[in-house]
């Protein structure tokens, strides 16, 4: 749902900007204490893979396709202020360098795809997990309920935006039951690929999943017919850099290598149908005023690389640089959050010396 130049306008677009760039502020400040040694480079590697899910267009309806928006993953994986970045890195490197979602437009998509579906996600997630048995099943079937409602709730918030800054008269009425009403469906499709996802993170690395910390139950040994839990290891502790570096490489490598894959192979046959933002904008007639994207010269525009004329190779090269860029990007913002949160405790211990 990449909202483009030309559908809500000028006022509301800044107004939403000036409410995406005070969330992204906001969320700075929170990433720095969901992101330790091991959590802040899966955070790049996040917003990579959701930027290669969502080059994943699954059919939903006829002649109607959906894709990831990212935002109940992101914030189950990594928090739901990290989350909250990782969508604004993948929006703006899309906007920017793929041509899909508008420039004026960008304060918008990173409202109703970002803010909104890592807030309604997280806290029902929250909720579930808070109610249900604490278990990994518990767990995943929350995901898939969380990743479900985060669809159509970031649909009812563009509608929202629309009817207040909508550029043509189209009753809002049928505008709402248009874009809920399809973008249930994909919620089908975010839940499945969310929950599956998330299920298999908790399978090999429940410790590296924010939003269900404390979640994983401690080895049990049996000792005299009874289950005890195992004591702890005594072996001289390493350095923790050095630990969390190594935990965590192997698993970085995989989740990069798939998204790579999924980017740069697996994308070729995903469904070339509009999503839904877009079918109900040309049923409707919202894109009456549609603008043409301010980087629809770029050599990466529509997710093909200029001058390629075959579509396999041009769509799957665009797809492992748009992934490769992500990463480094998005690595690099983690890494500066990092480092201030590291700089702020040094500097709060050296005035507590004092």
């Amino acid at each position: 749902m990449h909202v483009p130049d030309g559908f809500i306008d000028a006022p509301v677009s800044v107004a939403a900007g000036v409410f995406a760039a005070g969330a992204v502020a906001v969320s700075l400040r929170g990433a720095r204490r969901e992101l330790d040694e091991r959590t802040a480079p899966l955070a790049g590697l996040v917003a990579a893979f959701i930027f290669a899910v969502q080059m994943l267009n699954f059919p939903v309806a006829a002649g109607t396709s959906g894709h990831l928006m990212g935002g109940a993953l992101a914030a189950i994986l990594v928090g739901p202020c990290t989350a909250v970045l990782c969508l604004a890195v993948v929006l703006l490197m899309q906007g920017i360098f793929f041509a899909d979602g508008g420039l004026t437009a960008l304060g918008v998509n990173i409202t109703v795809m970002g803010v909104v579906t890592v807030v309604v996600a997280y806290g029902l997630f929250r909720l579930l997990t808070g109610l249900l048995p604490r278990t990994r099943r518990s767990a995943t079937a929350s995901a898939f309920v969380a990743a479900l409602v985060s669809v159509p709730a970031s649909a009812a918030a563009f509608t929202l935006l629309y009817w207040i800054g909508g550029t043509t008269d189209i009753p809002i009425g049928k505008v709402f039951t248009a874009m809920v009403g399809v973008h249930i469906l994909i919620g089908i499709g975010e839940a499945v690929i969310t929950a599956l996802t998330v299920g298999a993170v908790l399978a090999v690395r429940p410790d590296l999943v924010h939003g269900v910390q404390g979640l994983a139950a401690p080895l049990k040994l049996r000792v005299d017919g009874e289950l005890v839990d195992a004591p702890a290891a005594t072996r001289e502790p390493e350095p923790a850099s050095a630990t969390a570096a190594r935990s965590t490489r192997g698993f970085w490598i995989t989740g990069l290598v798939s998204a790579l894959v999924l980017a740069g192979f697996v994308s070729f046959y995903a469904s070339a149908n509009p999503d839904g933002l877009e079918r109900v904008a040309a049923d409707q007639g919202i894109d009456e005023k549609v603008e043409e994207h301010g980087a629809a010269d770029s050599p990466l525009a529509d997710y093909g690389v200029g001058d390629i004329a075959d579509a396999r190779l041009s769509g799957g090269l665009a797809g492992v640089i748009g992934v490769s860029a992500t990463v480094v990007v998005g690595t690099g913002v983690f890494w500066v959050v990092r480092r201030r949160k590291e700089e702020s405790g040094e500097a709060s211990r050296d005035h507590e010396n004092v």
